[in-house]
């Protein structure tokens, strides 16, 4: 018989740590063994001989303030033992603020307040969240994958963001380097980038199909039917996915790169309700994903949709490998891309030091570098105060006079407390210049230049639909953006060949049982929480129209 998992809990108040332990043992005990300690120390010392001894530990939690060695440093050294064991810090009220600035250094779960009564309502529904993902986690050592490619090469980078923004593990190796070398030897001098997986397979400049495959991601629908096809996997497509799934409709989700969208690549998204603490977009995205499949939705990764046309009262979907999937209803939340940035030399850098997003990915590499992030908006804010971690100094680069417009307060107030942060507004990048990578930017501003040393252009410029596959499939505005509801009747009038009596749903395109959701909706408001209440409004009109064909 296995031995049962371990709750840790650690206070140097022995009357604290006292009641910590009764209130887990009090729930959990039929499940779970708990520990308790002292100390930082002495807990480190029982997780020690815990791995030692083969068992697992599911949840630890520290008081924040303990002498020689606080909560944060404690959590910090035992994610090297356990690295998925959750973790949560103890406070007292007056320590929030140090709680909130913690979870950024090791990663907090959550943290709670001292004291809990009733534990009922405070403690229990907080640990039970931890332990179901907990126990949904795939806590097995991860195989190891190497990727062997040029340090400046733009599809070794895409690699590089493919395996990241999917959380798959992989050692990265420089093809200059001993062991990089010698793998490219031993492949028979390959194309690179160079994938070689942990049982030895070598895959010489993987398309993202291949990568997918290699590592196990789900690409492949299970059946030729379903209820609904939602197509793209950002806050909108994960939203009603969600919802669609745990309302009994037997749901597809098809997204083309990573589930989370851009929002996925957001270092910290502060203003999402629910989460007073801030929450990756990377966290959002793989508790959406947990949500969902947990409701049964079924997720395609690395799957293209590349057409859809209607069939009777079926609407058949073309993934881009010629398959075809069909289903009553259809949801479109493909969201936008980053516009492409118009100055000399920045399309000749594109993955060699120019990067539209976030680009996690390449933050440690800009360690005392100097860099550039270009735009005005939340993204765009995000990511320099993301990056001015790691840069010496952050310059940010902003068309408009000001950032009040575009960006949220609180953004604004972060950056201006971030002495490393410089922000450029009225100016605009106009060349960019080096030999095998990105070396300098000039932006220009009426009646000047001025031209900085910069290995580094984070680029938020705005954002197109990339709605050009609907083409005469569903009406678009100008922008491409795909119409819906209200902007479709706009004026009396009615969608060419709408065969219904009844005028479109707020959601629906012109096609009836075909819903747009999230940013790729004409005149949406382009924010995470508005794109999952989208999709969700969306699987309710889902309902309804069912409920009426």
């Amino acid at each position: 018989m296995l031995p049962k998992p371990v709750l840790l809990t650690v206070d140097d108040d022995p009357g604290v740590s006292r009641a910590v332990a009764r209130d887990l043992r009090r729930r959990y005990a039929e499940w779970y063994r708990v520990v308790r300690a002292e100390s930082g120390r002495q807990a480190l010392d029982a997780l020690s001989e815990l791995r030692l001894r083969g068992e697992d530990t599911a949840v630890l939690l520290a008081d924040h303030r303990m002498p020689e060695m606080d909560g944060v440093e404690f959590l910090e050294r035992a994610m090297d033992l356990f690295p998925f064991a959750r973790r949560v810090l103890l406070t007292a009220y007056a320590e929030t603020d140090a709680a909130i600035r913690a979870i950024n250094d090791v990663d907090l779960d959550h943290y709670l307040l001292k004291p809990w009564d009733p534990p009922e309502e405070k403690f229990y529904p907080v640990i039970d969240t931890l332990l179901d993902a907990w126990r949904r986690s795939d806590r097995r050592t991860p195989r190891e994958l190497r990727v062997v490619g040029h340090r400046w090469s733009s599809r070794c980078y895409e690699v590089r963001d493919f395996l990241a923004r999917h959380q798959v593990p992989y050692t990265w190796l420089m093809d200059a380097d001993p062991d990089g070398a010698e793998l490219i030897a031993a492949a028979g001098s390959p194309e690179l980038p160079l994938v070689v997986t942990a049982d030895g397979t070598t895959l010489s400049a993987p398309s993202d199909a291949d990568l997918a495959a290699a590592v196990g991601l789900p690409s492949t629908p299970s059946t030729g039917f379903y209820d609904l096809i939602v197509v793209g996997g950002g806050p909108s497509g994960l939203g009603a996915a969600v919802y669609g799934a745990s309302e009994g409709l037997n749901t597809v989700l098809v997204e083309r790169r990573a589930l989370g969208g851009q929002a996925g690549q957001s270092s910290r998204i502060e203003n999402y309700l629910g989460f007073p603490d801030g929450v990756s977009g990377s966290q959002l995205a793989d508790r959406a994903r947990r949500q969902a499949d947990r409701f049964g939705a079924e997720l395609l990764q690395a799957g293209e949709v590349t057409a859809l046309e209607s069939r009777g009262t079926a609407r058949v979907a073309r993934l881009s490998d010629g398959t075809e999937i069909a289903a009553h209803a259809v949801i479109l939340a493909t969201g936008v891309s980053y516009r492409r940035l118009n100055a000399d030399g920045v399309d000749d850098f594109v993955g060699r030091g120019v990067y539209y997003g976030a680009a996690l990915t390449e933050a440690p590499s800009c360690k005392n570098e100097e860099v550039a992030v270009v735009g005005g908006a939340n993204s765009a804010g995000q990511a320099a105060v993301y990056l001015a971690k790691y840069a010496r100094k952050v310059h940010v680069i902003v068309r408009a006079d000001g950032l009040e417009k575009s960006m949220s307060h609180y953004l604004i107030e972060q950056i201006a407390a971030t002495p490393n942060i410089e922000v450029h507004t009225g100016k605009t990048v106009c060349a960019a210049e080096g030999a095998d990578r990105l070396e300098r930017l000039t932006f220009a501003w009426p009646g000047g230049k001025k031209t900085i040393d910069a290995h580094w252009l984070f680029v938020f410029i705005g954002a197109e639909p990339g709605t050009d596959w609907l083409d005469g499939f569903v009406e678009r505005d100008a922008r491409g953006y795909v119409l819906t509801g209200p902007d479709l009747v706009a004026g009396g009038r009615r969608p060419a060949e709408w065969p219904l009596a009844r005028q479109p749903y707020h959601l629906e395109t012109s096609v009836p049982g075909v819903f747009a959701a999230g940013d790729v909706r004409s005149e949406s408001m382009k924010r995470v929480a508005s794109a999952v209440g989208d999709g969700a409004m969306a699987v309710a009109l889902v309902h309804r129209y069912l409920e009426q064909a």
